[in-house]
């Protein structure tokens, strides 16, 4: 990951938790319980409370990371204390060591749903995961990799395995 140090476990968070950048900026340690493995948001962007799982990578991240006594912020500039505002000049940097063109902090968000949708996960899961109160806001965080696409459809291959195709390519069922 080509982030600079102090990025790289923001970045890490965003992309293993679809949090909104203001959730982790905010982050507070006592809003992280590593034992139990979640991180509750009492103030979201819809009001409701969220907790959200956290994986391994998370984990380690996280466990990681060294606590300041003197802030309670996770994530924060080491001259103020105080939680980032933002990384510009820092997030730019990454971006071009790593050839992405056109790419915001909240495209990880994206990138955290579409990645879930491709494994499999129900969008009622991920609905609640980003915390959206109609499953519509989901779906337009769901895009999916063209190539998960075209691979999608392969799946009625197997639905199809009762029909056979003759000599003359004619389409018989088996029934």
């Amino acid at each position: 990951m080509n982030c600079d140090n102090y990025l790289r476990p923001v970045v890490i968070t965003a992309l293993n938790t679809g949090m909104r950048k203001s959730e982790i900026f905010n982050l507070t340690w006592d809003r992280v319980d590593l034992k139990n493995r979640i991180i509750l948001l009492d103030k979201t962007k819809n009001g409701e409370r969220r907790e959200i799982p956290i994986n391994d990578t998370l984990l380690n991240t996280l466990s990681c990371i060294v606590r300041n006594i003197k802030t309670d912020y996770v994530f924060y500039n080491p001259e103020t204390l105080k939680p980032f505002y933002d990384f510009k000049k820092s997030w730019q940097k990454a971006l071009k060591k790593s050839h992405i063109l056109d790419f915001r902090f909240h495209d990880l968000r994206h990138t955290f749903a579409s990645s879930l949708i491709m494994k499999g996960v129900d969008l009622t899961t991920l609905k609640e995961l980003l915390g959206h109160k109609d499953v519509k806001m989901t779906l337009r965080y769901a895009h999916l990799a063209k190539g998960h696409i075209r691979e999608a459809v392969k799946v009625l291959d197997k639905n199809y395995h009762n029909f056979i195709i003759d000599d003359e390519n004619e389409i018989l069922s088996n029934s």
